[in-house]
């Protein structure tokens, strides 16, 4: 099961992914780099995540994110690309972003289609709504990861 190691916390500089997110899927996404990515415990899988994230320490929102090679586009490098359950004006290369994970929502799969990916993301963003409500869940929405100073030598970009 893919919840070994959870919650998992993350921080990092957001840095340009594929570019699929925003103008192919209509779902924007945030990456990681891949030092970030490299930082993973051994034990988290690739897969489908939901938690919380925030963006140069300011609200904190849920969020969904993929933890893998995306098969449907066959990626050669394994990313981390976060979708947050909120909207944001303008692009957001740069910031900090923070995430606590905090449950797994289903493995890595392949799609048959365009509309199928966006469709199970859309589920996967439905599901993540849902399971964030339960107050054990709720909880890391205000835990002081979010809030606190971190060593700028841990922002990797």
């Amino acid at each position: 099961m893919s919840g070994k190691g959870l919650p998992h916390f993350a921080v990092g500089r957001i840095v340009k992914g594929f570019g699929r997110g925003s103008k192919e899927l209509g779902i924007p996404t945030a990456n990681y780099s891949p030092d970030v990515v490299e930082n993973l415990p051994k034990n988290v899988d690739t897969g489908v995540y939901f938690g919380w994230a925030s963006i140069d320490r300011g609200d904190v929102h849920k969020m969904v994110m993929s933890i893998g090679w995306n098969p449907f586009y066959q990626n050669s490098q394994k990313s981390m690309e976060t979708h947050i359950m909120h909207k944001f004006p303008g692009d957001l290369y740069g910031a900090e972003l923070r995430v606590v994970i905090v449950g797994f929502l289903r493995p890595e799969v392949n799609f048959d289609s365009l509309e199928d990916l966006i469709k199970g993301i859309n589920g996967d963003i439905e599901n993540a709504e849902k399971l964030l409500e339960n107050a054990d869940l709720a909880a890391y929405r205000t835990h002081k990861f979010f809030t606190e100073p971190i060593d700028p030598a841990q922002l990797t970009s």
